[in-house]
């Protein structure tokens, strides 16, 4: 790549612009409390998707959906032509109806404009918020890759939009449907783990090859991942470890996130990478990214609750959500799985069960949705299956006219920690008021259930693994 690192560091310009288009304040705002808390709108027979970024994640999400009975990938759209003509022609391989093309920087507003139901967005950040907006102000629900919004004024644009127009805006978190997540939602419902008291999340994995790549070979369009490490602080995505701890303690449904703090550590893992990788002379080592390389924040809850998400994408450590949540009865912990439970209350649990106990408890409280579907998630593939599912019980709940697994206020909640936690790193680790995007609505707002699908009510009989195919 022939650039500097002045030139470089201008196309990072539209970072901190991006706010600017929603024309929202942070402050809360009057329209009501807990609007789209157990919202659902009339069942939709058909449910017509269009998916607009069809770089890294889109192309899957094409697969996915459009294996998905009673669902039609209706229109295409990236900022490159020859991405959408990829997708097209895997739609005709597949005996699937031609999808409208839309391509170029504004081919989303084209799209969003269509005859749709949904729409479907894979961009990279800075465009999430911007299209899932325009999506909903033209009258189509929203379903966003992580992290949805980057900005607190992101995040309540995304609450007021969906609360006036009436659309869903769900954040596509496919870890709150991994096995393990849902296995410990199901213990966390059934009261094994007691009251719950803490939990701990992260995004831990090596990304420096990919960071760094060139965007001509696979890497991130125009750097953009890169881009933002350089020019910000904190934890800049942090819903993968976040979401299914909120999930299992109600926030939202019940408590509610009061403050948080944020430390940083040094940034040292990126130079070193970019050193030995380009040579000290490259504009890659003179970049001097500032986020550190392990982010720590710890979130209070109304309740008292406590929790820790950490991002780590620049350290030689195995990958890791962590997945820990501790409670009166017993703990939890991923990566290596193991559990430990206490006999009755007030007891201790003072070991880990060992290899037996553990697979049987595993087994016997398997989440419902994993054991109607989980067989079938794992050959359609997609981070083991949780990809599948995730979209699976999306359209489910839209063709049926349920409420969501994940609504606007979790997006919001969650995806609030990317800017707060920067407030808090750049102010030595000060405390942060999280603001309440259900205005009080959490208080009265129902806990997530243990929710499932009836394959039999889609018509899914059986999978054909070679081709990623359902038979109908």
């Amino acid at each position: 790549m022939n650039t500097d690192r002045r030139d470089f560091l201008k196309g990072t310009m539209w970072m901190g612009a991006v706010a600017a288009l929603s024309g929202c304040a942070t402050a809360a705002k009057s329209c009501g409390t807990g609007c789209m808390s157990g919202f659902a709108v009339a069942p939709i027979k058909k449910v017509r998707v269009g998916v607009v970024g069809l770089g890294m994640r889109g192309p899957g999400a094409v697969h996915r959906l459009a294996s998905i009975p009673g669902v039609e990938v209706a229109a295409l759209c990236d900022l490159f032509q020859d991405r959408v003509d990829a997708q097209q022609k895997w739609l005709a391989n597949k005996g699937k109806p031609k999808a409208r093309s839309y391509s170029g920087g504004e081919g989303y507003k084209a799209l969003c404009e269509s005859d749709l139901d949904l729409v479907y967005i894979a961009t990279p950040w800075a465009l999430h918020t911007p299209v899932a907006l325009y999506a909903m102000e033209h009258g189509k629900h929203a379903a966003i890759e992580v992290p949805a919004a980057m900005y607190l004024d992101e995040c309540w644009a995304l609450v007021e939009t969906a609360e006036r127009t009436g659309r869903h805006c769900m954040q596509l978190e496919n870890c709150c449907y991994g096995e393990v997540e849902m296995l410990t939602l199901n213990l966390v419902r059934q009261g094994k783990l007691g009251e719950l008291v803490h939990g701990e999340g992260a995004y831990i994995h090596d990304l420096r090859e990919l960071n760094y790549l060139d965007p001509k070979k696979g890497g991130y369009q125009g750097y953009w991942r890169l881009k933002w490490n350089a020019q910000h602080y904190g934890n800049p995505y942090p819903t993968h470890g976040l979401l299914p701890i909120m999930q299992a303690m109600d926030v939202n449904r019940g408590d509610c996130f009061d403050y948080l703090t944020c430390v940083s550590s040094a940034q040292i893992g990126m130079d070193a990478f970019a050193k030995l990788k380009f040579g000290e002379d490259s504009w890659e080592a003179k970049l001097h990214p500032k986020c550190g390389d392990m982010s720590t924040t710890v979130i209070r809850t109304v309740k008292g609750r406590t929790i820790m998400v950490q991002h780590d994408v620049t350290s030689a450590r195995p990958y890791s959500r962590i997945n820990l949540l501790s409670g009166t009865m017993g703990c939890l912990n991923d990566y290596p799985f193991r559990i430990a439970l206490a006999a009755k209350p007030g007891d201790g649990a003072h070991g880990w069960m060992d290899a037996e106990q553990t697979a049987k408890l595993r087994e016997e409280c398997k989440h419902p949705l994993w054991k109607v579907a989980g067989a079938l998630a794992q050959k359609m593939g997609g981070h083991g299956g949780m990809d599948f599912l995730m979209d699976l019980r999306l359209c489910y709940c839209l063709q049926n006219g349920l409420p969501l697994d994940m609504d606007v206020y979790d997006l919001a909640s969650s995806c609030a920690v990317c800017e707060l936690s920067e407030r808090s790193a750049l102010n030595r680790g000060n405390s942060v008021d999280v603001p309440d995007f259900t205005r009080g609505g959490w208080k009265t707002a129902k806990p997530l259930g243990i929710e499932s699908v009836d394959l039999g009510k889609l018509g899914i009989f059986d999978v054909k693994k070679d081709d990623a195919q359902l038979n109908v």
